[in-house]
């Protein structure tokens, strides 16, 4: 059985991830905005993928004999300066998760829930994972600049993403 408040920080959890998916999925929007398919399709993925990391933890919970209680999700931002500006957004956004991830791991570990720090492994190194993956286009960004041709390139780039369902715990 979960403890009490693991289960609350796990459905605090829940909410951020579903933010997070509902803020990728309006970053996506910006970029059709922008008729840039290929970021269209990187964000596409990671909607998907918060989707799955949202549904591990819901899954989990469960598992241990706990509820789920869904709360409002907020409304995201939806228009930015520039791709670039969208992507410092996103890098923010990661290293936000990151720090609640570790929060959550903090529960875990003061609750002594080895089962959902176990779990939270998986989840700590997909955060790194992210952010890596997210610091990659934004430097490319910064270096690409004002280069209407080199964006161009990049968004064929970010087309060949595609989204595998991750085997989380």
């Amino acid at each position: 059985m979960i403890n009490e408040k693991m289960e609350k920080a796990f459905n605090d959890q829940i909410n951020k991830e579903l933010y997070s998916e509902y803020l990728y999925l309006s970053m996506q929007g910006y970029f059709e905005r922008l008729n840039l398919k290929g970021f269209v399709n990187w964000f596409s993925v990671q909607v998907q993928e918060e989707h799955a990391h949202a549904m591990g933890m819901y899954d989990y919970v469960h598992e241990r004999g706990g509820d789920v209680i869904l709360e409002a999700i907020d409304k995201p931002e939806n228009n930015w300066q520039s791709p670039l500006a969208c992507f410092e957004h996103v890098l923010e956004h990661e290293e936000f998760v990151t720090s609640r991830i570790n929060a959550l791991m903090d529960v875990a570990e003061e609750t002594k829930d080895r089962a959902a720090l176990s779990f939270l492994n998986w989840y700590l190194k997909e955060q790194v994972e992210e952010e890596a993956n997210v610091g990659g286009v934004l430097a490319t960004l910064k270096l690409i600049g004002d280069d209407k041709k080199a964006l161009l390139m990049l968004d064929k780039e970010l087309a060949a993403r595609t989204f595998v369902a991750p085997v989380i715990g």
